[in-house]
């Protein structure tokens, strides 16, 4: 299976700002992230809320611009130039984690699936409506011919999102880059519309960027997963290796965090592999060490991705069981 998508070493920091003549600090978002994405394959990116995923999204669709670093679709690298990034934005389509706030409310469901032919100029207007009911149906919302009269609030929650995944189908892209897809739903809906991303990723062997830090759904849904740690992936490979035998105790942590409870104990107390931080500078050495229960004196390097078994990577000095 041949790449559809590479990221090399992708940078880009933020300056904040502090207040009061306070001093502003460099937050690291993204720091020298590479990984690649192959034709039909789900990657997972996850990890805690500023981990870098949803920036990493936001590079790849170049809505911000990286600091340094290549993004290639297709073997073509996307620079700035105005073909190449129709080319990845036509093909490479988002959705977002709040259907509520991704639509439209004064839009008609038929106008926002249709936006993105619109916007890319596919088909005729006759063509655009025609595609419209069809991808309606790919996403069971029906009746079709309906559902293009009516207002977001008319639908529910899950039926919203089912709006979002129609119009990121609309103009047959390559890639999806789901942000947290379905964290807003009600559980009872989650594994439905994780069931229908599946089906259609199947059917039209499209590309998934699954962004989440619900290790759950990422087992249900992926097949590779990268775990992201405050803007560097400190492990990647095949999800299920990485899931039941983690070689980073970050991945561990995050593992102890959602650990099934044992029916003999219900009391057991849940020991989470993870320590309050402590007062190091995390932007030297390695970025997990103040929390890090098994951290050395050899900790204060960075450590490299390096391949510990078949497509299994891990940035960390101590060998972990």
């Amino acid at each position: 299976m041949s790449d559809i998508l590479r990221v090399e070493s992708l940078k880009k920091y933020f300056v904040k700002k502090g207040m009061f003549g306070t001093k502003s600090n460099t937050v690291k978002a993204t720091d020298n992230v590479s990984f690649s994405l192959k034709k039909g394959e789900v990657l997972v990116l996850a990890g805690e809320s500023g981990s870098g995923k949803s920036t990493i999204a936001k590079l790849i669709l170049k809505s911000i611009l990286p600091d340094s670093g290549k993004i290639f679709f297709e073997e073509q690298e996307i620079d700035n130039n105005k073909d190449n990034l129709k080319k990845i934005r036509m093909n490479c389509q988002m959705i977002h984690q709040d259907p509520y706030d991704s639509i439209n409310p004064r839009m008609k469901i038929g106008d926002i699936v249709s936006e993105p032919l619109e916007i890319h100029e596919i088909g005729s207007k006759q063509d655009r409506a025609e595609r419209v009911i069809e991808v309606l149906r790919e996403v069971k919302l029906e009746p079709a011919e309906d559902i293009v009269k009516r207002f977001p609030h008319m639908l529910s929650g899950g039926q919203r999102q089912r709006v979002v995944l129609a119009r990121a189908l609309a103009s047959k892209p390559k890639i999806i880059l789901a942000d947290e897809p379905v964290s807003m739903l009600d559980v009872s809906i989650r594994a439905e519309m994780l069931e229908l991303m599946q089906d259609l990723r199947k059917k039209y062997n499209i590309s998934f960027i699954y962004i989440t830090h619900d290790l759950a759904t990422a087992r249900y849904f992926g097949q590779r997963i990268g775990i992201l740690y405050m803007g560097k992936i400190v492990e990647i490979g095949k999800i299920d290796q990485i899931l039941t035998n983690p070689k980073h105790p970050y991945t561990q942590a995050l593992l102890d965090a959602i650990s099934e409870p044992d029916p003999d104990n219900l009391h057991r107390e849940r020991k989470i592999r993870i320590n309050e931080p402590t007062d190091v500078n995390v932007h030297q050495g390695c970025r997990f060490r103040a929390r890090c229960p098994y951290v050395i004196n050899k900790c204060k390097e960075e450590p490299d991705l390096e391949m510990l078994d078949d497509e299994h990577y891990a940035a960390c000095f101590v060998k972990l069981d």
